[in-house]
């Protein structure tokens, strides 16, 4: 069995959980917001539109040939639109440094993230590396060059 290594960074709370599957089924591991702490009584507050790293207070090895993909949690976009901007983010096989989450708040209203709270999850993935080449011609296709929208809607 895989496993992903995990140290915890400098000053990091080591008394929160590591990631975990919520349930059996679960896709996705849970990663929690390791808030500074001159932060962790109040939390920090993200403003509508705001981006900001959140550390989790790990470092991670992911497996070669392996990527952990960051995802938003559905619950916290779906009730107070907290997402990631650039989501999936990937962890790379080879990074060894902090594990931060990009957040937004895509919401009306300020959103407090607290020490502890669940703010994404982690889904392990393959990997698989091709090469690229120049060519002269790509293949032909029925769609051919039809971009965004050009399969119409159904």
């Amino acid at each position: 069995m895989n496993v992903i290594r995990v140290i915890w960074d400098e000053g990091a709370d080591r008394s929160l959980p590591l990631p975990a599957y919520e349930t059996r089924g679960a896709a996705g591991a849970d990663l929690r917001a390791n808030l500074p702490e001159e932060h962790r009584a109040l939390g920090i507050v993200l403003a509508p539109m705001e981006r900001r790293i959140v550390p989790t207070g790990l470092r991670v090895e992911v497996p070669a040939g392996f990527e952990m993909q960051i995802r938003p949690r559905s619950g916290l976009a779906y009730r107070h639109g907290i997402t990631l901007p650039n989501t999936p983010g990937t962890i790379d096989s080879d990074y060894r440094g902090p594990l931060g989450v990009l957040l937004v708040n895509l919401g009306i209203e300020p959103y407090i993230i607290h020490h502890g709270d669940r703010i994404a999850q982690a889904v392990i993935a393959p990997v698989v590396q091709i090469g690229y080449e120049l060519a002269d011609a790509l293949g032909e296709t029925a769609r051919g060059a039809g971009g965004f929208g050009s399969t119409g809607r159904k």
